[in-house]
């Protein structure tokens, strides 16, 4: 149940992908929703987390992107000063 769960995830599939040897995808796309719905997932995920950390399997690295790319407002569709519309009106 877990390594279906963690592959779909990983590959960012659609559950209908998910290989047979997993199972029924509905069935297991059903037990995760019940499952962060009760809160039974965020309790799974922590004790995982809490294991790995003690056994020192964890290896906390994280990697921030802060690029930003703004288009100028011309190339986003704003009306340029002095310049008719060249949208038609329906007439």
């Amino acid at each position: 149940m877990l390594d279906a769960i963690a592959w779909k995830f990983q590959t960012g599939t659609q559950w209908v992908q998910l290989p047979e040897k997993y199972g029924n995808w509905r069935g297991i796309y059903n037990r995760l929703r019940m499952w962060c719905a009760d809160g039974t997932r965020e309790g799974v995920f922590t004790e995982l987390l809490a294991q790995a950390d003690a056994d020192e399997e964890l290896n906390w690295v994280v990697s921030v992107d802060s690029t930003i790319v703004r288009a100028h407002q011309h190339a986003a569709g704003a009306r340029k000063k002095n310049r008719p519309s060249h949208r038609r009106t329906g007439r």
